[in-house]
């Protein structure tokens, strides 16, 4: 769809404020729907806690387990902790 048809849709008559609403909803649309997801397997290893992450990663959306809570050899999420850990590791970290 076009300014032009936008603007004889909602009878407006001003392009520059058409131009500058359509802006102001696609900028909406991206804040809602998260656009520019990229999935990265990391295969765990025994004994080992911290891991490498991609440097252009900006959030962190989901992490799942295969056979987590489970025996089906399905992946669930894995639930975020809100709070601090209650008892410290042994590493201190």
């Amino acid at each position: 769809m076009k300014v032009k048809e936008v603007m004889e849709r909602t009878n407006m008559r001003e392009t520059g404020r058409a131009i500058a609403y359509i802006k102001d909803a696609l900028i909406e649309l991206n804040m809602i729907s998260e656009t520019h997801i990229n999935n990265a397997r990391i295969d765990i290893a025994a004994n080992q806690r911290f891991y490498d992450l991609p440097n252009d990663m900006v959030k962190i959306t989901d992490i799942r387990c295969k056979n987590h809570l489970n025996a089906d050899n399905e992946y669930r999420s894995i639930p975020r902790m809100t709070y601090e850990p209650p008892t410290e590791d042994a590493d201190g970290n």
